[in-house]
């Protein structure tokens, strides 16, 4: 049995890349610090797998190396991150212990480890630490510009590893994926957000006038990436994510209220509703995803409109998970500067 590490496994991409990783037949080890976006509901499905471990690990601890030299894991996918704008408004300094510091002691860990045992390291990162790219799409030599502290220490997160496999030698890639969507996502983030609220019969928050561009990918899209880069990628390249599919959040809205209609019908409160926006929001978001298409012959297979579908079935049909979140999580306003 081969071993796979996937830190933050009870958030939202590291739960579906698990069940992706178990059907493959590797035996994976989840280490998660357990916070307030970590939810067991995510792994609800294989948790009495035998092809699977929980361990309450954050990846600040010392134990994180005895954990990793014991069950000595072929590959390590690195999913343990702040990653709510909002949230590193009011309060950068969670991020900065996250998303720099842990990921400087996995490196240290990795870097001893790598020494003895053959393994891989796949360091998930984010198209935001690109910045506002208003015109074309943003390649891997496209220049850092992170606007928000959660970007700046996913930046910085990207550049420990780069050092590292310049320095060190250690066997290690980076990818940088754009907007995630689909089952298991918080709702502090824009698609579940609006889900839970027209399923509850409340107004659509919009940041501004909804112009903000992103571009969306679907959970198991980016997931069968990752498998792809851990499998054929080139040790110390850097890889861009996307679906090469942009939408403003008025758009995103709109699409979501029409599957809604299809489904049921909507209470008369579910309407947009603009609300002041976040500081420094960027406007645009874009990737050139041109090299994991044409080196590891990838590309996203999921269009929004499928994709939003099955993740309002999920939500849907998985009313406890919103349950399973304290209200305040789901309803507070944060970073508003």
């Amino acid at each position: 049995m081969k071993n796979i590490i996937v830190t933050g496994g009870l958030g939202f991409i590291g739960s579906n890349l698990i069940e992706i990783l178990i059907k493959k037949k590797y035996f994976v080890i989840n280490l998660d610090k357990i916070t307030y976006s970590s939810n067991f509901y995510n792994t609800r499905e294989y948790k009495n797998s035998k092809n699977y471990k929980f361990l309450r690990c954050d990846i600040k601890d010392k134990k994180l190396k005895k954990i990793i030299f014991k069950y000595k894991p072929i590959g390590i996918f690195n999913l343990a991150a702040e990653t709510h704008v909002d949230r590193s408004i009011d309060s950068p300094k969670n991020f900065i212990q996250s998303n720099i510091v842990g990921v400087y002691n996995l490196l240290e860990s990795f870097k001893e480890y790598s020494k003895k045992y053959k393994s891989k390291l796949i360091h998930i990162s984010t198209d935001e630490v690109y910045g506002d790219v208003l015109r074309g799409r943003s390649s891997e030599n496209y220049p850092y510009q992170p606007s928000s502290p959660y970007a700046a220490s996913k930046a910085a997160s990207d550049h420990l590893v780069s050092a590292y496999i310049r320095t060190y030698k250690i066997p290690a890639i980076v990818t940088n994926c754009s907007n995630n969507y689909g089952p298991k996502q918080h709702p502090e983030k824009l698609i579940p957000k609006l889900i839970y609220n027209i399923l509850n019969n409340k107004p659509l928050p919009i940041y501004g006038r909804g112009k903000n561009s992103r571009e969306w990918i679907y959970v198991k899209d980016h997931c069968e990436a990752l498998l792809k880069v851990f499998t054929r990628g080139k040790i110390g390249e850097f890889y861009n994510i996307g679906s090469n599919k942009n939408l403003n959040n008025l758009k995103v809205s709109r699409e979501l209220i029409n599957v809604a209609k299809s489904i049921m019908k909507i209470g008369k409160k579910v309407k947009i509703q603009f609300i002041k926006d976040r500081p420094g929001h960027d406007l645009r978001y874009a990737l050139n995803s041109n090299k994991i298409k044409n080196k590891l012959g990838w590309s996203a297979k999921t269009n929004f409109r499928h994709g939003v579908k099955l993740t309002f079935d999920w939500y849907n049909e998985n009313k406890n998970y919103f349950k399973s979140l304290p209200r305040k999580d789901i309803l507070k306003r944060l970073g508003k500067g």
